[in-house]
């Protein structure tokens, strides 16, 4: 059966919009201003028979009689056994410029063999950032996303009550050392590096203070002089930058997952003239043996004579289809979706299509 697929593309031509501006802010990272990430080992207490096993977790047994000890209390040569304790690890980002006395978030995760931190509470940890130092302590009311449920012969598991939140469970003891406000120059760091997008960046910055003050080094990066901006300091500069439109450029990309059957691609992917046929075949084989009894008063014994069914089945799919050049993989989607065409079949033919050095994008399975 031929089809032919330029016909439904003509028929299913997709109207492409304008891109949008997007806000500088939400294309780059300015240099310096960023979060640092912070961790500590802590224990939770208060589990209802979920915690862990202390016999298959020593160091539980460990920071327990550790703290314990520190509050006055000797348990030196002590056996106990506690179900409702479990070590953790607690991780939190210091957002840029906090200042000590504010309050973060905070994510606690069991690492032992605690089925559940429900109605578990963190005490006291410190966290420590790269450097060693402590920056945050937190402490509070776990709110595990999960639920669990057992009796003697089954066990449900719903989400991961393993894992959980302290909503503004840590406050912030220590501040970065960071003086911002004696910046000379601050870099814009693009997080997707194109050139276009970067000079697009730089001719609008400049047009907003109607002279040169911004100037692209690379695909990434972009300087902006403080000084030039004549600004009363670098927070005025980028608040009056951060919110300037800009229609940024991307690469053309086509993205798969396999698992999902999902494809997400770009409006500017493009395919050359190509040729595409596609089909599946079915090939089923289906074992029958037949048992043959030897006739009555007989000498002989049973034999099992093997009988084989084979069947080939060819499923429907598209016969020779010519894809005309210039065309856009979003119209050659369109087309196959009319076509009847099932998602993983769709991947198999932009496998090939790209393999064919046809499609002119960035190709990512996952």
């Amino acid at each position: 059966m031929r089809i032919v697929l330029a016909a439904v593309l003509a028929a299913t031509l997709p109207v492409h919009a304008m891109a949008n501006p997007v806000r500088i802010k939400d294309l780059v990272e300015f240099d310096g201003v960023r979060g640092n990430d912070l961790v500590g080992y802590g224990l939770v207490v208060g589990l209802n028979g979920t915690g862990d096993g202390i016999r298959n977790a020593p160091f539980t047994e460990e920071i327990m009689t550790n703290i314990l000890e520190r509050l006055g209390v000797n348990v030196s040569g002590e056996q106990f056994r506690p179900k409702n304790v479990a070590a953790v690890f607690v991780t939190a980002t210091l957002p840029p410029f906090s200042r000590a006395g504010g309050r973060i978030d905070v994510t606690v995760s069991a690492i032992g063999d605690a089925k559940s931190l429900l109605g578990g509470t963190l005490i006291m940890t410190p966290l420590n950032a790269a450097d060693g130092q402590i920056y945050a302590v937190a402490q509070g009311t776990i709110i595990a996303g999960g639920a669990a449920a057992e009796g003697d012969g089954a066990r449900v598991v719903q989400g991961v009550p393993t894992a959980g939140t302290i909503p503004s469970g840590a406050f912030v003891e220590r501040e970065i050392d960071f003086d911002f406000s004696q910046l000379a120059s601050l870099r814009l760091a693009l997080r997707e590096p194109d050139f276009t997008t970067a000079a697009r960046i730089e001719t609008r910055i400049n047009a907003s203070f109607g002279r040169e003050v911004a100037v692209m080094l690379d695909s990434g990066t972009v300087e902006l002089n403080i000084a030039a901006t004549r600004a009363r300091s670098p927070a005025h500069a980028l608040g009056q930058i951060e919110n300037l439109p800009v229609e940024p450029e991307r690469r053309a990309r086509v993205v798969v997952d396999q698992r999902s059957g999902t494809i997400v691609m770009g409006e500017d992917v493009r395919i050359s003239r190509v040729a595409v046929s596609q089909g599946n075949l079915t090939l089923r084989i289906q074992e029958r043996p037949l048992a043959v009894q030897p006739n009555p008063f007989a000498n002989g014994e049973t034999v099992v004579v093997p009988r084989t069914d084979v069947a080939i089945e060819e499923e429907p799919g598209i016969g020779l289809a010519e894809v005309p050049p210039g065309t856009s993989l979003s119209e050659v989607v369109a087309g196959l979706n009319a076509l009847g065409v099932a998602p993983r079949d769709m991947i198999d033919i932009l496998k090939s299509i790209k393999a064919a050095g046809a499609l002119h994008a960035d190709f990512i399975v996952r």
